[in-house]
């Protein structure tokens, strides 16, 4: 997202549906991105786990033996103030490959001993993740060769999200209130299997761009819900479309049949016309 030289647009004579920031936000966190915590003195430190509760906080994890859990540890109630930033990166070797930034400021605070097993069962339920092993409990512990870990809240105060659209901030209600895009954990797969094997979808999205942006290298850029985002990379910069679906879907075949109706394609799933 370099200034001035990433741009969006929206496909001629279509309206835009497009998830809402908070859903953009939930998506990112769910994907598991990169995440980076800061707190005013230390060095930022990769946060491998950062679960939003139904609470409203941040479960993360820290290195065991630092002094960031040392000085968590040691402010008590007051807890103190940081910033987890999560980076949202393409799933594809783009010359720009961030789409976006996520800022979740707040304050650290202990997990109670006691309520370390159960909340990391309530997160790998819904999350599975190998980090969790990284936790010590009396009944977890750290896979040899990787750094121990202690789990942390994060009590969010502020949430802003940035990317080639701008900056936008929003309240902590409605991050809990919306959902992870449904294709959010999958759309890595599906968009590098889309560039590796066919193209020419790719290059029959690429019809749909607006005439000027049809003469840079098209690649797919993000898919959810409500449609498909390309990335053009031309000679005056990297331009970002979206391609809205009809409707928005919720399953692999409502993702199929609504990517085959952006293509122009008349039959769908492969279905001949009924003869009259």
């Amino acid at each position: 997202m370099e200034g001035g030289q990433m741009r969006s647009h929206a496909a001629a004579g279509s309206a835009v549906v497009a998830p809402s920031t908070a859903e953009r936000i939930r998506s990112a966190c769910a994907r598991g991105g990169a995440a980076m915590l800061a707190v005013e003195g230390l060095e930022p430190s990769p946060t491998p786990v950062h679960h939003l509760l139904d609470d409203g906080s941040l479960a993360i994890t820290v290195p065991a033996t630092g002094l960031l859990n040392g000085l968590i540890v040691g402010s008590g109630a007051a807890g103190i103030q940081a910033v987890l930033e999560v980076t949202d990166y393409a799933p594809l070797p783009l010359r720009e490959p961030v789409r976006s930034l996520v800022w979740l400021g707040g304050r650290l605070f202990t997990v109670h001993p006691s309520d370390v097993s159960p909340l990391l069962d309530a997160i790998a339920t819904s999350s599975p993740n190998p980090a969790l092993l990284q936790v010590n409990t009396d009944t977890i512990e750290a896979t040899a060769g990787d750094t121990p870990c202690a789990l942390v809240r994060l009590e969010i105060d502020s949430v802003v999200v940035a990317d080639s659209t701008g900056a936008e901030s929003i309240g902590v209600g409605d991050l809990l209130a919306a959902s992870p895009d449904p294709f959010a954990t999958l759309e890595s797969c599906w968009l590098q299997h889309l560039e590796s094997a066919h193209r020419d979808v790719v290059d029959r999205l690429a019809d749909r761009l607006p005439a000027p942006l049809r003469h840079g290298r098209v690649r797919p850029l993000g898919l959810d819900r409500y449609g498909v985002r390309l990335r053009v990379e031309a000679a005056d910069g990297d331009h970002d479309v979206r391609l809205p679906f009809p409707k928005p879907v919720d399953d692999a075949t409502g993702l199929n049949q609504a990517i085959r109706m952006l293509m122009g394609c008349p039959f769908l799933n492969g279905l001949r016309a009924r003869r009259i």
